[in-house]
């Protein structure tokens, strides 16, 4: 299927590993021109190496703290700087932040509201006006599930997103623009490692995970493709899982 996203430009941040970075390239294969940002720019420069050795234009490359305060300005700027437009924004950085006590700083909520929530929401305040004008755009953002067991920072951040991308979608239709999340199920990621043991893995793909397994990264990206299309005009204000099956919630 020929997506037709030849020529467009992208923002991608959280690009450095993981689902972030399979975007990126996943994007780039279709003939959309890139910018990156992370704090790893040593991981966005063998990201844009690969992207480049397989055929893609040459990405621009960020370097940036998600959590400084100007960094929403910087990124936007950059990227506009470079790409000369950005077409499709993919709000993906951000993290768990799991709250297992019941009593937390503020400056612990602050981190994780600021990571989360405020900084993909600047972002799509910083380059909405330059999509309006332009008749097309699109805006995916990567949020998270609806099921904590617990108090998580980012869990209620991203549920803010979710507030936020659909109203955002009922202002900016008519200008040709969609606005849609993504919510990961478990997904292969350094932060997955970093947290799951292989036995919880293993347990969990077996006894909660329909399709019996985690996924890959590029399953994720695959759906981002789609949603930046053209061909996926009709399809603004969704929250669309990609977990195999592992949410239990009807819709």
């Amino acid at each position: 299927m020929d997506l037709k996203l030849e020529g467009r430009t992208a923002l991608v941040t959280g690009a450095s590993v993981g689902i972030g970075r399979a975007i990126a390239l996943a994007l780039s294969a279709e003939g959309v021109r890139v910018a990156v940002t992370a704090r790893r720019v040593d991981k966005l420069r063998e990201l844009a190496a690969e992207i480049v050795a397989a055929g893609g234009a040459e990405p621009v490359l960020i370097e940036q703290d998600m959590y400084a305060e100007d960094a929403a300005t910087r990124i936007a700027a950059a990227a506009l700087a470079g790409l000369g437009a950005v077409d499709i924004l993919v709000n993906n950085a951000g993290g768990s932040r799991s709250f297992k006590d019941l009593h937390v700083s503020e400056a612990q909520w602050q981190e994780a509201i600021t990571l989360n929530f405020h900084r993909p929401r600047q972002l799509g305040d910083a380059l909405i006006d330059g999509m309006i004008e332009r008749g097309w755009g699109r805006v995916i953002c990567i949020t998270g599930k609806s099921e904590p067991e617990h108090i998580n920072g980012a869990f209620c951040a991203k549920a803010g997103m979710h507030s936020w991308a659909k109203g955002l979608s009922r202002m900016v239709g008519k200008h040709g623009i969609t606005v849609n999340c993504i919510p990961p199920g478990r997904i292969h990621s350094e932060q997955i490692y970093r947290n799951y043991t292989p036995e919880y893995r293993q347990w969990q793909s077996d006894h909660e995970i329909p399709v019996g397994r985690y996924g890959e990264p590029g399953e994720l990206a695959d759906l981002v493709c789609f949603l930046a299309s053209p061909r996926a005009a009709y399809i603004t204000g969704a929250v669309i899982p990609v977990d195999g099956g592992l949410r239990r919630y009807q819709f």
